[in-house]
């Protein structure tokens, strides 16, 4: 199945940009009249046929809809240090979107190497993710925060730290655990740099009321453990 996204959806009609009509129009070869499938990005998939086959901005009418396409029945932010070999965090965007996620913040953390970050290709990334896996809805690159700028913002129900070191005060669970008791279906998970939150950090988020979590006996690379995090959530609700 073929997906295509569309930038603005206005009476009726999907237009798609100038990369994608490229590879809707150039690349596959659609011509006016076949029938393609796009998605709006916010969770709807259409059914269209072609009516304009221009490389430069594709249009298709809207034969029929459906809502809610592909989607998870939980929703899911996971905020994440960068690592300092960018691959690394862009194979956690890929990955974490293929099996479903709805924001990923890129944290800033006392300990961080890469102090900067840029979202744009992130976001393609992500993008390229929810077509090849069959979603409707693309997760929100949010802009780089710093950790306890996230920590004291942070709305969600159920909220959870991954760290390495134990503390004897707060002693960590096993995120499978703590997601079968809680049973909340509005879930942040924060991981951290390559070093590790720093105890000042991990002491405002308990304060804050995160729960401290494991995902096992291994060590953890960052990238890692943030797509662990995310096969936990959807595993236990998909």
């Amino acid at each position: 199945m073929e997906l295509f996204y569309a930038h603005s959806v206005e009476g009726g009609v999907c237009y798609l940009d100038a990369e994608e009509s490229q590879h809707c129009v150039k690349v596959l070869r659609h011509r006016a009249g076949d029938a393609v499938d796009i998605i709006d990005g916010l969770g709807t998939l259409y059914h269209c046929s072609l009516i304009l086959d221009s490389p430069k901005g594709a249009q298709a009418r809207i034969l029929s809809q459906e809502s809610n396409w592909g989607c998870h029945p939980y929703s899911l932010t996971v905020g994440c240090c960068p690592t300092k070999n960018n691959d690394r965090f862009e194979w956690f965007v890929e990955k974490a979107t293929e099996l479903g996620i709805d924001r990923i913040v890129p944290l800033i953390g006392e300990r961080s190497e890469r102090k900067v970050y840029k979202t744009d290709r992130a976001a393609r990334i992500a993008l390229s993710a929810t077509k090849q896996s069959l979603k409707a809805r693309i997760p929100e690159i949010a802009e780089p925060v710093s950790v306890k700028d996230f920590i004291r913002r942070d709305p969600s129900p159920l909220k959870l730290i991954a760290y390495c070191f134990e503390d004897e005060t707060h002693p960590r669970r096993s995120i499978m655990e703590v997601l079968k008791d809680f049973k909340e279906r509005e879930i942040t998970v924060l991981i951290g740099p390559e070093g590790d939150f720093s105890q000042e950090e991990a002491a405002a988020a308990i304060e804050a009321g995160y729960i401290p979590v494991h995902f096992g006996a291994s060590r953890l690379r960052t990238e890692t453990a943030a797509v662990t995090a995310v096969e936990a959530v959807y595993l236990n609700f998909c």
